[in-house]
């Protein structure tokens, strides 16, 4: 006699057996990392803080051009802000510049209320301009603040680099100078700050509001027509990117402890060459930053020497890419391959058939 069954109902899935040894291996390279500095050498930590922070400007600025299709080239005065904001919080109120990464985010956010008012009546192109417009503006307010140095800049003070929390217990702990123990800092709060960027840029996309930012992106007449808010979904992605853009620029310049707008402002710095890393590694895809930026790190490494002709290279590797690769390297061999290390695609799997327990009547 042959047992009924019923069949379980239909289930949306997106992790696959790929991903789930990728998570694992993850955890083993997040413990690396952490208990690195114990043989790292202080150069090692460096680089590998140069990386980090690379890699989450290059994560927050694929979330708002590769998933939500703002392709913006004024982010870096998110970076500025941000810096400048850690700087006036320790210089003139005293604040440790730890918890003032927290109020550089902040500030970052609060700028990109405006920005967004005068960028989200710009399209495509424009807005792209815009952006880059309204980041000049920002840096030649910020070079008129006095209080921070103006046009040349200025340091922070010895008596906040030296007293900065945490970095004695660190010092004492792996027998370094206060010096290389603020790198250690500044290090695990970078290694933090991309973690957290990482994971939540893929619990996002993997939730409704990921769907969301998806279809607007796509076709946002589509989107509204089965009651996606567009323009909230595009403010949320915004602020979401400058909140985080504005938190690792307090980072980088608390490490660098020296500041100008100049540089704290660079269209170079903080959105060529994060563009350029999001583009050669695959723009819409979270592997596609992290395979850019180490190809972008050893680029640096081997032709940083060559002046001008390192930055000529850049653009020939990138054309390159594009034109043979338009999907990156990663999208490209993502997609020969079918490998996703963070899946976001959902898939309908069937329910497996199960036996249905007779009743007293049958």
């Amino acid at each position: 006699m042959n047992t009924p069954a019923s069949r379980t109902p239909y289930r949306v899935e997106t992790r696959t057996r790929t991903s789930s040894i990728a998570g694992f291996t993850a955890i083993a390279v997040v413990v690396l990392l952490v208990v690195l500095p114990a043989f790292a050498s202080r150069s090692l930590i460096q680089d590998l803080f140069f990386i980090l922070t690379m890699l989450t400007l290059a994560q927050f600025w694929n979330l708002l051009a590769g998933y939500g299709g703002l392709v913006s080239v004024g982010q870096q005065a998110f970076v500025g802000i941000g810096a400048y904001a850690l700087f006036s919080t320790v210089i003139l109120w005293g604040l440790d510049p730890v918890p003032a990464i927290l109020l550089g985010g902040l500030a970052a956010l609060v700028l990109a209320v405006p920005f967004g008012f005068f960028a989200f009546r710009l399209q495509g192109a424009y807005f792209a301009i815009g952006t880059w417009v309204l980041a000049e503006v920002a840096r030649l307010v910020v070079a008129q603040w006095k209080a921070v140095g103006g046009g040349t800049g200025t340091s922070l003070p010895r008596s906040a680099t030296e007293s900065i929390i945490f970095t004695s217990e660190i010092a004492t702990l792996f027998g370094v100078r206060a010096s290389a123990a603020r790198d250690i800092l500044a290090y695990w709060l970078a290694l933090v700050l991309a973690i957290v960027a990482i994971g939540g840029i893929y619990w996002l996309l993997r939730s409704k509001r990921g769907l969301a930012l998806a279809a607007v992106r796509d076709n946002p007449q589509a989107a509204r027509s089965v009651g996606v808010d567009a323009q909230r979904v595009k403010w949320f992605v915004f602020l979401v990117a400058a909140l985080g853009t504005g938190l690792t620029g307090a980072l980088i310049y608390m490490q660098k402890a020296r500041i100008s707008p100049d540089a704290a402002f660079s269209l170079n710095d903080w959105t060529a060459y994060v563009i350029f890393i999001v583009v050669i590694g695959g723009i819409g895809t979270i592997e596609g930053p992290i395979v850019g930026v180490l190809v972008f790190f050893a680029l640096q490494a081997l032709l940083a020497q060559y002046g001008a002709w390192y930055l000529m290279v850049l653009g020939v590797i990138g054309i390159g890419v594009m034109l043979l690769a338009p999907r990156g390297l990663w999208g490209s061999f993502s997609d020969r391959t079918g490998i996703q290390l963070f899946p976001i695609r959902r898939r309908l799997v069937v329910g497996a058939l199960t036996p249905k327990t007779p009743s007293r009547e049958e």
